[in-house]
Parts: C-alpha cells; structure tokens; sequence
C-alpha cells in the first residue's frame, strides 16, 4: 500500500451538516459562517482578531500591505525573512513592494535570532517569522528583538494552528499572524486561511481592502433591516482575497476537532522519532523549550537525500521536500551565500509521511524504510550542526 506524505482528514458528515446549512440559506459567500468561524477561533486561541481569507497567501500580502500603509513604510524597505520556506512569505513581501532580506536558520529550522540581528538595517521595517513545520524555535528571541527596535513582527503561522508556547496559542504577540486552512494543513478545508492582527484598527483596515476597498460588505448590507442596502463606497484599492462561507463552514467542523487531531500526530511523530533517534545517520528538528507543536510536519535530514527518495518512491513511500532555498529562485537569487545553514538544511531535508490516516504500524514500517534506504544509499552520518 502506498504512503503519501499528506492526505487531508475530513469529518465528513459534520461538514456536510454545516454546508447544507449555507446551501439552505442560500449564502455561501463572505459573512454567516465567516463571521462564525472568526468568533469561534478567537474564543478558542484568545487571539484579539481573526478576518477569514481565501488563503494564507493573500493573509501575508494583507498584512505587509496594512501595516505599510498604517506605519508609512516606503517602496524598497526591508522585511527580514527566511530563505527556507514556502514561496508565498517571501512572494508577499515583494507583491507589498518591500524588499525580503534573507537571514539565516538555526537547528530548530526557523530563523536564528543572532542572524536576524546580523540582517538589521536603517531600513528593517517587519521580521517574517515562519514556524517550519509547527514549532516556535526560537521565536521569544525574534519577538523581543523586534520590540527592542521598534521593528514589526509579523508570524507565518502557515504551518502552526493550534501551536502553543509558554501556554498559550502562538500568534497573540505578533503585530499581525497568519493561518492556513488548506487541504493539507492540520485544520483542513479546501482552501483558505485567517490573518489576525493585535489592533483593530488593522483589522478594520484588512477587511476593507480584502473586499476590494469596498467599505460594506454585501452580508452587512443584508442584515441591518429587511432593506437591502445597495449603496457603498470605495475607498481605496483592494484584493478580493475574502474567505466565503463554504470553506468556513468547514473550517468551524474541522477547528472542534483540532486539538484532538494535533495530539494524534504529535504521538506519530514521537514514533518517528524514537524509531530513528539512535541512527547517526539522522539529523531530527529538535523540540522546542515551551512549545506545544501543532505537529504539521516531520522533518528529517540525512545525507543523500535525493537518492534515498527515489529509493523510498520505488518502494511506494512518498515523503515531501520542505523546503527547496528560495535563492535558488531567480527573483531572490541576489541573496544567495547569505544563509549557508538554510542552503545546507535545504540540500538533505525530507519531510516523512505525517497525517491521520497513518496508524503505529505504518509509522514503523516507514522508519524501518528509512533505515534500510539509508544502507542502499550509502549514505554517511550526520555531521552536527
């Protein structure tokens, strides 16, 4: 039987139940369930706010783009960020027409607040704080840097729904944190994703310009009396980047079940890990001190990468690469030798198989691939990092 690095885990007959309720209403798109779900995750994470977007992609573009325009930034400023990440942070940094420095990685795989200080410049204006695969690595530093200067922080918590530090749901300390609700993400609908900022007036902000600058929403209009309101005005130039009531109605189903689901991976990756602890060959993302991990990813490096997944592909085992460096892309190419550790990280990571359909066995037999991988490979111990 084949195992795949993601397969996405729906309660299926609960989602049905509250898009049917949509479909009954005749309201499938912003507002109603939006609204819902906005309400239900700020209760359950205390964060201050939450606007419901179509994606996390155009959460980070709405957060660079409202802090911008609240703090004056001009074109060309700079926003420290990680070249070790998915595209879409560092895309939104340049779609915000801001310039991402790339700084370096430390052994959590999440940026390493000696090399952030490194990076600072006149023109530092936001830290991009990506959570790699659900930890908080060494965020607490990042953040009290950024307050000491007076710099903005804003957390990429694609990978980090329902990720506790010190006790409580990341991102209440963060100026503005973004969430990811896509297929393959711990709290999974079909697309989708939630910025949430720490004032509301930044909140306000987003919610006009995710409609395109629109200052009413259309389900706003409905709702004061039995009038439709057709009139609104146009503020400023917006995205269409809001969320809409299906995919939030799925989200309310899947956000019950989320700190069941993360426990769950958290005890299959723990499984990984004491599988393949004692080989000298591995190299596993160490856990953070405080941190609750959401357990979105599991991360291994090991040395001839490449052939090993092949090697795991003809024996129908699929793990995932994250993440490839972004200066090996031309538009970030300037940049590259400024993250050795990143580029190092970059060139033997694997992502295993980690989601809810995976059971103890299936967890054993993968790590015992691994191993055997490893031996056919020839692949040599791990040196420190």
């Amino acid at each position: 039987m084949a195992v795949h690095l993601f397969v996405p885990h729906f309660s299926v007959e609960e989602c049905l139940e509250e898009v049917r309720a949509c479909l009954e209403r005749g309201w499938t798109g912003a507002g109603y369930k939006t609204l819902e779900f906005e309400a239900e995750w700020c209760r359950q994470t205390g964060l201050a706010h939450a606007h419901f977007l179509n994606s996390a992609t155009a959460g980070l573009h709405l957060a660079l783009e409202v802090l911008k325009r609240r703090l004056g930034w001009a074109a060309g400023d700079e926003v420290i960020s990680t070249p070790l990440t998915f595209v879409s942070t560092n895309h939104a940094i340049l779609h915000a027409g801001l310039r991402p420095v790339m700084a370096d990685v430390d052994r959590f795989l999440c940026l390493d607040p000696d090399a952030v200080a490194a990076r600072l410049s006149p023109r530092t204006r936001a830290v991009m704080f990506v959570g790699f695969g659900g930890t908080a690595g060494r965020y607490a530093a990042v953040r009290d840097l950024c307050r000491a200067r007076g710099i903005a922080l804003i957390l990429d918590a694609a990978h980090m729904a329902g990720t506790r530090l010190d006790g409580a749901h990341v991102g209440h300390d963060a100026d503005a944190a973004v969430f990811s609700f896509h297929a393959v993400k711990n709290l999974p609908t079909g697309d989708s994703g939630a910025v949430c900022f720490a004032q509301g007036v930044d909140d306000a902000a987003a919610r006009r310009l995710s409609w395109l600058g629109i200052d009413k929403d259309t389900y706003a209009r409905t709702q004061s009396d039995a009038t439709y309101r057709w009139r609104y005005d146009v503020a400023d130039t917006g995205f269409k980047y809001h969320g809409n009531s299906i995919m939030a109605a799925i989200a309310l189903v899947q956000l019950r079940h989320l700190e069941r689901d993360n426990a769950r991976r958290r005890q299959l990756a723990a499984r990984y890990r004491a599988r393949l602890a004692e080989d000298p060959r591995v190299t596993l993302q160490p856990e953070a001190p405080d941190c609750v991990p959401s357990g979105h990813l599991f991360p291994i490096r090991v040395d001839r990468r490449d052939d090993l997944m092949a090697w795991l592909n003809a024996r129908e085992v699929y793990p995932g690469v994250h993440y490839r460096d972004n200066t090996e892309y031309p538009m970030y190419a300037d940049q590259a030798g400024h993250c050795p550790a990143a580029r190092a990280a970059s060139l033997s990571l694997i992502s295993l198989p980690l989601h809810l359909g995976l059971d103890e066995a299936t967890v054993d037999h993968v790590a015992g691939l691994v191993r055997q991988g490893l031996d056919a490979v020839g692949a040599a111990p791990a040196v420190a990092s």
